[in-house]
């Protein structure tokens, strides 16, 4: 062989060599068409998929909402929700005794953050000039872009509309959630039925005062437990029994109040007698939540009216004091002429707004959305509301049995459980489960009540007044309701009160509201 031929031959062994080595190192799990990462045409593309893609930065978002617990929740379903929405949250709880105060200064310094929650209807109504002078975000144009806050009630929405516009997300709840919750072995024992009703309510209260209930031979129990709040107490659900007016009523076309109405004056009578007969605590005008539920739960006092949701918590503080106490609810009272009715809320208890002092641009305002988007799918709605499966809350019969340690939960849960959007209709999350006779009673009695409940015919309306004024009008009406019921004022003496009313801005009100009703 020629020292031509020799290096030709040399040459393709050489070649081959190399192919093989080639091919050899690319061979990923046998794979026989893995493509070869030198290549020209696909080294840089393969260089780009490697790549790990960037985690979207999480949004950071301040959010200021009233506490209803006595103690700030821990971080344990905080860190859950950032999780779930890639958030950084910042929460700022305020005591709901005094939220009103915070709130408002929080307005005037221009220190309300990107997400502020009101404390409830009546704070919703005093922010609506607010609202007008431009201080916050119209956000109606927006939820389309969000598939999960379209899913919100639009009858609701429009309740929380100011001049047709939607500014505000909506906490929802129940229609009517209110009713009767009493000792049923007090009226077992003195052969007494549920109230059918106004006049058989009485006779249980003056019952449960002077029948001795609790079998200890002392006159040491009252018949109700009530207590300074005309419309969470028992006030405005036992007017509505006697058929008040839902705040307004529609008399011949024209709007009026409901204490202009005859049925007012009825239920302060009745409120009055029961005072009278020393059936409830005499003092209710200036006794507190906190009070009035240990008259009921320490076992002096039989009935309590209110939200019949209560049931739970007041029957597991009774039972540690009287563990053989049984308790009912109920809720159908009619009313002397024998009609049915209920007062309803407007299909919500609370709103959150946004701001514009501390949302500077739409880009923000969408991105803070997107949040409230998310917080309305199952998974963190169920987190908000009920915590963690397992240590909070089980899963029987596909909905929610709160746990054994409800002072966890009340500790760890009840400050976010109070802000979640939307109800379980529309955001998905569980409803509960309840093995509490009188409880799920309770869940019945509120379906039956949104048949017969009254609705607030101004809910959607405005009055200019009203906002400015109707707070501080109100507390006249309230101040003479009280003092009717202690016998400090007559009927004329109401009657002034109403005139005074209407002489310092009522009238205009009155006028205000139909003047949009009648359009």
């Amino acid at each position: 062989m020629n020292k031509k031929s020799f290096s030709i031959l040399l040459s393709v062994v050489l070649a081959f060599s190399m192919l093989l080595a080639a091919c050899s190192g690319n061979n990923k799990g046998n794979d026989e068409n893995a493509p070869d990462p030198t290549a020209d045409s696909g080294g840089a593309k393969a260089e780009e998929t490697a790549k790990p893609v960037e985690p979207e930065k999480p949004t950071e978002i301040t959010i200021m909402l009233p506490l209803n617990t006595a103690e700030t929740p821990p971080d344990t379903i905080k860190n859950e929700i950032e999780k779930l929405t890639n958030t950084k949250l910042t929460y700022q709880f305020f005591p709901a005794d005094t939220y009103e105060e915070k709130l408002n200064t929080s307005f005037a310094t221009g220190s309300l953050p990107q997400v502020t929650y009101l404390k409830n209807q009546a704070t919703f109504i005093q922010m609506k000039g607010a609202i007008r002078d431009g201080q916050f975000w119209e956000i109606g144009p927006y939820l389309s872009e969000f598939p999960n806050l379209g899913k919100l009630k639009e009858e609701i929405l429009n309740n929380t509309k100011v001049d047709g516009k939607l500014y505000s997300l909506y906490i929802g709840r129940p229609l009517a959630r209110q009713g009767l919750i009493y000792r049923k072995d007090w009226a077992d024992k003195l052969g007494i039925a549920a109230p059918a009703n106004t006049e058989e309510l009485y006779a249980m209260l003056e019952k449960f005062t002077t029948g001795d209930p609790d079998g200890n031979s002392q006159q040491d129990t009252i018949g109700l437990a009530d207590r300074n709040d005309l419309i969470y107490g028992a006030f405005k659900t036992v007017a509505s029994w006697f058929g008040t007016p839902n705040n307004w009523a529609d008399v011949d076309g024209k709007l009026q109040p409901e204490f202009m109405s005859p049925k007012y004056v009825e239920t302060m009578d009745f409120f009055k007698r029961v005072r009278d007969a020393k059936a409830m605590n005499v003092d209710f005008a200036a006794t507190s939540k906190t009070d009035q539920i240990n008259l009921f739960t320490s076992g002096k006092a039989g009935a309590y009216i209110g939200a019949m949701s209560d049931v739970n918590s007041l029957v597991k503080d009774l039972v540690k004091n009287v563990p053989t106490a049984v308790v009912d609810t109920h809720s159908m009272v009619a009313a002397p002429d024998g009609s049915f009715a209920t007062w309803s809320i407007p299909g919500y208890n609370n709103v959150v707004l946004f701001p514009k002092g501390a949302i500077k641009d739409e880009a923000e305002l969408k991105k803070i959305l997107a949040f409230f988007d998310k917080m309305m799918t199952p998974e963190v709605a169920n987190m908000m509301f009920w915590g963690k499966e397992g240590v909070h809350y089980t899963v029987v019969d596909g909905k929610a049995k709160a746990g054994d340690d409800q002072e966890l939960t009340e500790r760890e849960v009840k400050g976010f459980k109070d802000s979640v959007i939307g109800e379980a209709e529309t955001n998905g999350m569980y409803e509960g489960f309840h093995d509490l006779e009188a409880r799920i009673k309770a869940e019945r009695l509120t379906i039956e009540n949104a048949k017969i409940a009254i609705k607030d015919p101004t809910a959607a309306l405005d009055s200019a007044t009203y906002t400015e004024k109707g707070t501080e009008l109100q507390e006249l009406i309230k101040d003479a309701t009280y003092k009717y019921i202690y016998g400090n004022l007559d009927k004329a003496g109401f009657e002034k009160a109403v005139a005074d009313w209407k002489k310092r801005g009522g009238d205009q009100i009155i006028e205000e509201y139909n003047a949009v009703y009648q359009k």
